[in-house]
């Protein structure tokens, strides 16, 4: 093989492998089932949405508490592509901070939480590796 076909093979690996472990460290890789799946799965059969924005740390938090689970979550983005703006849907439903949850009746809780979360919802908070529910983080009711 020529001197070029290597380096572009090389090339290929190197991003490949780049590409990987870059997902990894984010935790986009679906390793199976998440801590708080019942939870998640709790909530959106309830009809809870959660309202977030991709930019937003506190909706980064959100979904960090809930980890694996969080790909379960009933969630909209709100945000435009270039986190300039908000989309119509986030605007029709009056969402002026994120995150903002949304239930079925209309009612609202805003910030990062879990437990007043599965307790307004009533779902379970019991993690699927312990007996013990977690504690939520702060939270404001609209």
């Amino acid at each position: 093989m020529k001197k070029t076909t290597y380096i572009i093979i090389i090339l290929v690996v190197a991003v490949g492998l780049t590409f990987g472990l870059s997902l990894l460290n984010k935790g986009t890789i679906d390793t199976g089932p998440g801590e708080y799946d019942e939870l998640a799965q709790c909530l959106a059969d309830k009809g809870v949405i959660f309202y977030g924005a991709f930019w937003c740390p506190h909706c980064a938090e959100q979904k960090k508490l809930f980890g694996a689970s969080a790909k379960l979550l009933p969630y909209v983005e709100c945000s435009t592509p270039d986190a300039m703006g908000q989309l119509q849907v986030c605007k029709d439903k009056k969402i002026e901070s994120y995150p903002t949850w949304i239930f079925a009746d209309g009612s609202r809780l805003s910030g990062t939480t879990t437990a007043v979360l599965a307790e307004k919802s009533g779902c379970s908070l019991v993690s699927a590796t312990s007996s013990t529910p977690t504690a939520s983080s702060t939270l404001t009711e609209s």
